[in-house]
């Protein structure tokens, strides 16, 4: 018998002085059972890091034709795609081609074999930024990790700090390919 989602309740507190957002969101996350609480951390970073009142987590990992997070037009035009870990060529690819801005957040210990691979065939794409995140970094989130918490997450000036009860992991990004 298949394994179900896992379901975690999570307030997260958004405030970035950067772009003057402040705001509570009240997530209902389903882990995927092959999902580890890394990722689910760094998927709830990444919707922080992106925040908007019509952002969206998707089915992320049981779908392929979906990313971790996006953000439609009241359209619903495709204004953002925010994907995770180490898509192939040809996702990032795809992604740049669906959405008018495309986001990677990877991370893990081979992200920079990764990059070396594929940084050629993204020159191309002017809708796309990479942002590396440090396996320490990461790491530590994934230990924040409950099924119901209180996440806060500031940033300011590019500088992340992410908060759950008296835990506090400082991430850096570091930004591999800007969006022009």
């Amino acid at each position: 018998m298949a394994q179900k989602a896992t379901i975690y309740k999570v307030e997260l507190s958004v405030s970035d002085m950067d772009r003057h957002y402040y705001e509570i969101h009240k997530l209902t996350v389903a882990k995927h059972p092959s999902e580890t609480d890394e990722r689910l951390m760094v998927r709830l970073l990444a919707f922080a890091l992106n925040a908007h009142e019509q952002l969206e987590l998707t089915k992320g990992l049981s779908t392929d034709d979906e990313p971790d997070i996006w953000l439609k037009s009241l359209s619903g035009e495709l204004e953002l795609w925010v994907a995770l870990g180490l898509p192939s060529e040809k996702i990032v690819r795809q992604s740049c081609g669906k959405a008018k801005e495309v986001i990677v957040y990877s991370y893990g210990r081979t992200a920079e074999v990764w990059w070396e691979k594929i940084k050629n065939s993204t020159t191309r794409f002017n809708n796309l930024q990479i942002v590396n995140f440090s396996e320490t970094d990461t790491s530590d989130l994934g230990n924040l990790a409950s099924r119901s918490m209180k996440l806060q997450v500031n940033i300011q000036d590019g500088d992340v700090m992410v908060s759950v009860d008296d835990s506090i992991v400082y991430v850096t990004q570091t930004k591999w390919k800007n969006a022009v």
